[in-house]
């Protein structure tokens, strides 16, 4: 086996470091919470955020999510309209009062649902997007899973309470970062208050930061006597910087939206992207045996924005490479790995790969090198 050697080096970072005790104050409460910077999906804070329980109506975000997916494969489009079928009636929950036979346009219906919470719209959506509700509940899991989210289960469109149905926070704030990927749907979720069906219907939006939080950007909230209060809320300042918090299980109404705002604020005050480009002479050329070339000149794979406290100024690369390489290599091969540490934590892990071919080394070849010495 071969043996691996392991090399460390720093990255300089600059910035201004906001302490823990800097803060404005400690978030304490009995739910379950996270805040994640979304493009990269790191955890910035969390209390149980990969605890398993019931988030009420928020799981309309993943319903809306497989529309915003829709819509941008031209599967649906937003002024096409939709007939309600015999599925409306007797809806429960909130409604925008839906009869079979009833057109609506799909922009019509992702307004009722996103800010007016209705079922009966969800309906229209989920049975032209799937064909039944239980195929769109089987998409709406599948899209789960390839999302990578394996502690939460969908049981309907509605988030109508079901024992077996259960999300975490973290998983809600996935979801919610990828519903950023699309801006067909976004403006929806800015909506405070807006009516449908020419006027007839009045539609308000239960998360009222839509209203009242200058950096609101999306997403929704809700209360039920078994979830209690829910909010998936991202916030953006003026450099474009955005963050979502979850929050679930809120004892009320002040304590959801409250600890959101403090969630993504700390965000603003804490944190920063850090360029995507790593300097690669952090990385040593690595011999090669029976090779034309004596050493392999290595690269990083791929770059990504990383998010990092600001004031942290250093970043610990961490490299895990073979004593030496066996030629042929080619241009993009995989060699080893390299891991970007913020004191203990893992931020990102990429591969290092081999920048140039490498041939094997022929008697054709070293033929060739002997008479160009001697010629020269």
């Amino acid at each position: 086996m071969k043996r691996l050697i392991i090399f460390a080096a720093a990255l300089l970072m600059c910035g201004v470091f906001i302490s823990a005790g800097d803060k404005e104050e400690e978030i304490v409460f009995l739910g379950t919470y996270v805040l994640i910077e979304p493009k990269t999906g790191t955890i910035l804070d969390e209390k149980d955020c990969h605890e398993r329980c019931n988030a009420g109506y928020l799981s309309k975000l993943m319903t809306l999510l497989i529309i915003a997916e829709d819509i941008d494969s031209g599967r649906l489009s937003l002024t096409e309209e939709l007939t309600a079928s015999e599925n409306v009636s007797g809806t429960k929950g909130a409604v925008v009062w839906l009869s079979p036979g009833d057109k609506m346009t799909v922009e019509e219906l992702i307004k009722s649902a996103a800010v007016g919470n209705a079922n009966d719209a969800v309906t229209v959506l989920a049975e032209h997007s799937a064909g039944t509700i239980d195929e769109f509940t089987a998409r709406m899991n599948a899209r789960a899973f390839d999302l990578g989210l394996r502690d939460t289960a969908f049981f309907s469109p509605y988030g109508y309470y079901d024992e077996r149905e259960y999300t975490t926070a973290f998983d809600m704030a996935v979801i919610s970062a990828e519903l950023l990927k699309h801006e067909a749907i976004l403006p929806y979720f800015s909506i405070w208050r807006d009516y449908v069906k020419a006027g007839q219907t009045e539609l308000v939006n239960e998360n009222t930061l839509s209203r009242t939080y200058d950096r609101h950007c999306g997403f929704k909230a809700c209360h039920s006597d078994e979830a209690g209060y829910c909010i998936s809320e991202c916030g953006k300042n003026e450099k474009g910087e955005e963050y979502i918090a979850v929050v679930l299980g809120a004892p009320d109404e002040d304590t959801s939206f409250g600890t959101a705002k403090k969630l993504i604020r700390s965000g603003f005050v804490g944190y920063r992207m850090t360029a995507s480009v790593f300097p690669e002479d952090a990385l040593r050329p690595v011999s090669v045996r029976n090779g034309e070339e004596a050493a392999a000149e290595l690269g990083f794979a791929e770059g990504t924005d990383l998010v990092v406290p600001k004031g942290e100024n250093k970043l610990r690369i961490v490299t895990v490479l073979p004593a030496y390489l066996e030629a042929p290599l080619r241009a993009g091969q995989t060699v080893g790995k390299a891991a970007f540490f913020n004191g203990k934590e893992l931020i990102f892990e990429t591969d290092v790969i081999v920048k140039n071919d490498v041939n094997k080394l022929t008697f054709r070849f070293i033929l060739r090198k002997i008479m160009y010495k001697t010629i020269n």
